[in-house]
């Protein structure tokens, strides 16, 4: 991979104004466009990182106490089943004695996830590096008919309503998920959702997501709690937080967790009495249901008594983080009642996971700065993968690609933590077969996480369906069980810390103790396969013979009837001597399919027994009236089966529910090693990094980057320094939004003051030109004027900007750098006119560039004449400018001093040097003061 050095065509005109949080006494990084943290001070930890070469070797660790350093950059069963089985072979049908056995769909219910994406090549460029940084659809329920809810409905008094409108059509029944909701209670996916590289990710593209958010009332409001949980993962998260009047740490949660749905008290939206919590929220999330309950609903001593019931004894810390937690408890209350009512189904005790999600442990990314760097969907076309989700996005499995994308919307802070991510990924790059082992066993899992959200609610009522998905998912949880030895298998000889402990998790006994469960009543080779047959047939013969006996004769009654469908279309076949098959599909049950032109067939057309007729191409599709009543059978027997089969399956299910929790553990392994296996494979490729030309790009590669270090990812750059930033704020673009009335320049001024009001000195923010939507004349004092107040805020700024007159602000403030692109001139063919060439390189200090525009101006079909008279103007202009700005000896003596005195105020306040370097840097800023200061002229002197 050829390392990201610098970005695409950038504006030689455009000089870069960095704001470093403080300015101590050492070099910048060169390309980083700020004074860098130097020596140490300050209160930030610092993101370092250094060449990789090959697979990557370890440097010694930095000195700097408060940074931290890094590196460039399934056992088939045995035995078979002693009962009659059907000897008919279908097409791409697979008997339960077939040996091999792969993934794919099934028939009862879709899986909960599966492979994707392309193993990585064995081979690597040579010229390849990678930095590592261092830190100084909804799916359809599986619970069959769910009417008994309705009458359920007006208890809670359910209020309803698709973004702002309807909020007064008041449901009184409500239909299942499963089914979808009539009327207002239509539901549309979010914007979250994306398409990129790995299909893994479509796991998440359907929203399933429920949320409760309350906040406090009087003194305090602005204290808000929410609780979350995926209707896929049987997890539980609880938030309260302090928030300001511009609710950014809600909206951004809300983003961030892409709802279906919003549950809030009715007293949010009282006729006249609206609360601002709930107009923002309404109005950021247009595309989501809203659903109000009555306030009593959100009962804090509720919601802890449920939590108590529910969670799973492993996570019971959770008790002394949450027992004040007031809010977050009554959101939780409120969330889990509803819950209970849609899905018509209760969490069985003590199987939830249940986990409180401050708001500290991770960075902040507003939903503006989220979409203007393009994190998780693409701002020209949202299908497009070409987006940093889309960029590392290599997982095998639905919990990984989730977990992608929830890290790079809320990257870590913790340094220890970024660093043992980084020490795995450089792991898996120097040990293939670690890699290529991991990656092998990764992607045999389903979604483990849905897989284990459905084992652990027990429905309300048992219809077929319910039956065949408990029946469906217990043969999922074999397959996932039977993957963990595999799993251990390829850890055992790693090295690093994480990847040890996850090893030693999988040496959990309980494993063990459930698979041997399992098999003591399932089928040893009983297995997740492909096809919707294949699939049934698992179902029907997963349970062990002789464990019950009317069990046996319905199956041997099933076995006949397949038998004899498949017998009777042989006989089809040859009474009309056509090449007639039998086929079988999850919606039509078995038919009849044959390939033949219509030339061969008695005058063009079938005999008159068959019915349904399709035709595609040359092949048919048709059915008998015998087929049909045949077909009706054997789902009447195959009810039969299902219905024991479940009964067996709840008793066994029942027994294994104490030591079910191990398998949260399992999904976070499985998910986490799914993620580090991905960036360690992204970082291989050549294509690796963002790429994109105009200025911006220099700015987005910065916050791109920013966020892959902070995620635990290598970085596309021969080296690279970041300190951990909070939080990141971007303001990109020069459009006006039509939808919301607002003008280039009041758009720019919302998203400004949206920055000023939430950044602290740990932000990193990212401003792509401001104040263009006015004169020049203000614009410049509103650029001038802001980039104060972020210098006095300490934050990490880079500012880009074409108004020259802001570079001199670094003649006040020390810890202020200004960088440009160069280009160069180059004569045309004729030798009469000039072009721009773009060098791509950044260079310190101010651009020497003069009439960027106008040159610019000249290579298009603007009218020549218009151009000179511009010139002239332009020159007119810059004289009467320069005139102003003239500075005397004895200015430009001043700036000298104030920026010596401000250097060893800063130096004396933060420095961290021993004496000797300390006295070499004093030196230097004698140097630099001397020649700063204006030569006095002889005449001077003699006078």
């Amino acid at each position: 991979m050829k390392p990201v050095a610098a970005p695409a065509a950038l504006c030689a005109a455009v000089s870069f104004i960095a704001a470093a949080r403080q300015l101590l006494p050492a070099e910048p990084v060169s390309g980083c466009g700020s004074a860098g943290p130097g020596a140490g001070g300050g209160r930030g930890a610092v993101l370092r990182a250094r060449t990789m070469a090959g697979a990557g070797g370890r440097a010694a660790a930095s000195a700097t106490s408060e940074s931290y350093t890094g590196r460039g950059s399934s056992t088939p069963g045995v035995g078979g089943r002693a009962e009659h089985t059907p000897r008919y072979t279908l097409g791409l049908l697979q008997t339960p004695h077939s040996s091999e056995r792969t993934g794919g769909s099934s028939g009862g219910g879709a899986p909960p996830g599966g492979s994707s994406g392309e193993g990585l090549a064995a081979g690597r460029a040579a010229e390849n590096s990678a930095v590592k940084p261092s830190v100084s659809e909804r799916g359809e329920s599986y619970f069959g008919d769910k009417s008994s809810c309705v009458e359920n409905a007006n208890a809670l008094n359910l209020t309803s309503s698709s973004s702002l409108r309807g909020l007064n059509s008041t449901c009184i029944g409500k239909t299942p998920l499963s089914s979808g909701r009539s009327g207002c209670r239509s539901h549309t996916p979010l914007m979250g959702c994306s398409v990129t590289s790995s299909s893994a990710v479509s796991a998440h593209t359907v929203a399933s997501v429920i949320v409760a958010v309350v906040e406090g009332r009087g003194l305090a409001r602005g204290e808000v709690g929410m609780a979350s949980i995926d209707l896929k993962n049987p997890e539980m998260i609880l938030s309260q937080f302090a928030d300001n009047t511009t609710y950014a740490k809600v909206i951004t949660k809300l983003k961030i967790l892409t709802p279906l749905e919003i549950i809030m008290s009715n007293t949010a939206c009282d006729a006249g009495n609206t609360t601002k919590l709930f107009s923002l929220i309404t109005e950021h999330f247009k595309n989501v249901t809203f659903t109000t309950v009555q306030r009593k609903y959100f009962n804090e001593t509720k919601g802890l008594e449920y939590i108590e019931q529910l969670c799973a004894s492993e996570f019971s810390t959770i008790f002394m983080e949450v027992q004040s937690k007031y809010y977050c408890l009554a959101a939780a209350a409120a969330l889990l009642k509803y819950v209970e009512f849609i899905q018509n189904a209760v969490y069985a005790p003590k199987s939830l996971k249940v986990r409180f999600q401050g708001s500290e442990k991770t960075a902040m990314i507003d939903s503006s700065s989220a979409q203007n760097l393009e994190l998780v969907i693409n701002n020209r076309d949202s299908r497009n993968g070409h987006t940093l989700l889309g960029v590392l996005n290599y997982t095998k499995t639905p919990g990984g690609s989730r977990r992608l994308r929830s890290n790079i919307l809320e990257p870590l802070v913790d340094a220890e933590t970024i660093n043992t991510r980084l020490d795995c990924v450089q792991e898996l790059l120097q040990d293939e077969e670690l890699f290529f082992g991991l990656q092998g066993v990764i992607s045999k899992f389903l979604d483990t996480e849905q897989l284990l959200s459905v084992l652990v609610q027990i429905p309300k009522q048992d219809t077929v369906k319910t039956a065949e998905s408990k029946i469906t998912n217990l043969i999922y949880l074999k397959h996932t069980l039977e993957l963990v030895e595999p799993l251990k298998a390829a850890l055992r000889s790693c090295n690093t810390q994480l990847l040890k402990a996850y090893y030693n998790s999988l040496e959990d006994t309980r494993f063990g103790i459930i698979l041997e469960k399992i098999t003591s009543v399932i089928n040893d080779d009983t297995r997740y396969t492909k096809g919707c047959l294949s699939m049934r047939t698992q179902k029907c013969y997963a349970v062990k013979p002789n464990i019950n006996e009317f069990l046996d004769i319905a199956r041997r009654t099933y076995t006949e009837i397949v038998d004899d469908i498949a017998g009777m279309i042989t006989q089809l076949a040859e009474k009309y001597s056509l090449p007639m098959k039998t086929s079988f599909s999850s919606a039509r049950g078995f038919f009849i399919q044959m390939n033949a032109d219509c030339s061969t067939l008695p005058n063009g057309q079938l005999p008159s027994e068959f019915t349904k007729i399709t035709k595609m191409k040359n092949t048919y599709s048709f059915t008998s009236a015998d087929l049909i009543k045949m077909n009706e059978r054997c789902q009447e027997s195959l009810r039969e089966i299902y219905h024991m089969t479940y009964l067996i399956v709840c008793k066994l299910l029942n027994e294994i529910y104490e030591h079910i929790h191990c398998l949260y553990k399992l999904s976070d392994i499985v998910s986490m090693l799914d993620m580090l296996l991905s960036f360690a494979h992204a970082c291989t490729l050549s294509d690796y990094g963002p790429n994109m030309s105009g200025k911006s790009t220099y700015l987005k590669q910065i916050a791109l980057c920013q966020i892959m270090a902070q995620i635990g990812s290598y970085v596309p750059a021969e080296y690279c320094s970041f300190r951990i930033a909070e939080q990141i704020f971007t303001r990109i673009g020069m459009d006006d939004d039509i939808e919301t009335n607002a003008s280039t320049f009041m758009k720019e001024m919302k998203e400004i003051t949206y920055i000023i009001q939430n950044a602290n000195d740990k932000s990193l923010i990212i401003i792509d030109e401001l104040g263009r939507g006015t004169s020049a004349e203000e614009g410049i004092g509103i650029c001038y004027a802001a980039c104060e107040y972020l210098l006095n805020l300490k934050a990490f700024t880079l500012f880009a900007t074409h108004f020259l007159e802001l570079c001199h602000i670094d003649a006040l403030y020390p810890n202020v750098e200004n960088y440009h692109f160069e280009v160069q001139h180059v004569r045309s063919s004729a030798g009469n006119k000039e072009k721009i060439a773009y060098t791509y390189t950044l260079s310190k200090g101010y651009t020497e560039e003069k009439n960027y525009g106008l040159k610019a101006a000249e290579v298009s079909s603007l009218p020549s004449s218009i151009i000179l008279d511009a010139k002239e103007i332009t020159s007119h202009i810059a004289k009467q400018i320069l005139h102003r700005q003239k500075s005397t000896p004895e200015m430009m003596k001043q700036r000298a001093a104030y920026q010596l005195a401000m250097r060893l105020v800063q130096t004396a306040r933060n420095s961290r040097l021993d004496p000797d370097s300390l006295r070499v840097y004093l030196k230097a800023l004698k140097k630099k003061y001397e020649a700063s200061c204006p030569t006095p002229r002889k005449n001077d002197e003699q006078q």
